[in-house]
């Protein structure tokens, strides 16, 4: 089941108890999903557009109990870019009256451009309740990822602030921002999407949430470790090469006048061209430790180019070529 539709099928189940709260997340409702519009003759009317049948009810439910007033739900089913069935809860006959107990309008009847005065300054458990209404109106929350996010679509910047500062006042970081003309207020920290959603009482989908998070960064470690391990077998091939193209014509540099030691190891390098310095250390007798093994090719080669230096001959390098170490790299991949 698709994330957003988890959260808000979890939310329409919640029992809210307090008046407060039932007042704070029906506001919200209707803020972040509504509008208020004017009919012929200066009538108001409220209406709430929401994605769920579930959300639909719990709104008319709501604005029944707390304000006594009745609503009316159209389906509209969806056509051209916009698919989904929309549910279109409306307050035709006592809509003024709706607007002017919930603040969307002030004693004025000028429309409210954030959140309620009333609202904005109840208690944190009102804040927490604004966020289930304005998620449950106009709120979407995508799979985790590289760009988990918990959005809600705000009808202006005003509202879009009130809510960033109901999440902050909950301890959540939100921002708001604008994409393409729409405001929207995101949450992209999955610590902060997980607190919210238990804060808004989505448990079940919290844990559903975290369970697919926690399997995405384990798999993402899982890929960055085996991406680490390809590029240090594919380095540690380019160097074995490198190291036995070297050691070779070092040989054909000194001939014979090499140290019996130095000359052991290189010729272990080049008897075990694909073995790791710790390996050719296991293999020389005595055993030797990887870094005395290092240590012998390194001088060999420093020896040999300090002799092509003087004859002003080739050095070490001379028959190194980026075929021979693109080679190398393709026999690991």
């Amino acid at each position: 089941m698709a994330m957003t539709p988890m959260v808000k099928s979890e939310l329409c189940t919640i029992k809210v108890t307090k008046p407060c709260c039932r007042r704070a997340e029906i506001v919200s409702m209707l803020r972040f999903g509504g509008g208020l519009h004017i009919v012929g003759g200066g009538h108001l009317v409220i209406e709430c557009e929401l994605d769920t049948g579930a959300a639909a009810r719990r709104l008319r439910t709501g604005i029944h109990e707390v304000y006594g007033l009745d609503s009316e739900m159209l389906v509209i089913q969806g056509a051209g870019l916009r698919r989904g069935t929309r549910y279109t809860v409306r307050v035709v006959q006592e809509g003024a009256s709706l607007a002017r107990q919930t603040g969307l309008v002030d004693s004025k009847g000028r429309p409210a451009r954030g959140l309620p005065s009333g609202v904005v300054g109840a208690g944190t458990c009102c804040q927490v309740a604004v966020w289930r209404g304005a998620f449950l109106a106009h709120g979407s929350l995508t799979e985790p990822g590289r760009s988990m996010s918990l959005e809600v679509t705000s009808p202006n910047s005003e509202a879009a602030l009130a809510l960033v500062g109901a999440a902050r006042r909950i301890g959540i970081t939100a921002k708001a921002r604008e994409v393409r003309g729409v405001d929207r207020v995101v949450i992209r920290d999955g610590e902060a999407i997980s607190q919210l959603l238990a804060q808004m009482g989505a448990h079940e989908t919290m844990m559903a949430w975290e369970e697919r998070r926690m399997r995405r960064e384990v798999r993402a470690s899982a890929n960055r470790l085996a991406n680490f391990d390809d590029a240090n077998l594919r380095r540690s091939a380019r160097a074995a090469v490198a190291a036995s193209a070297r050691v070779e014509r070092a040989l054909e540099i000194l001939g014979d006048d090499i140290p019996d030691h130095l000359l052991a190891a290189g010729r272990l390098r080049l008897e075990h061209r694909n073995a790791s310095l710790e390996e050719l250390g296991q293999a020389h007798e005595p055993p030797l430790t990887k870094d005395a093994v290092a240590g012998r090719i390194r001088r060999l080669l420093a020896t040999a180019d300090k002799v092509a230096e003087e004859q002003g001959i080739p050095n070490t390098e001379a028959h190194l070529t980026m075929a021979m170490l693109d080679e190398a790299e393709d026999q690991t991949g």
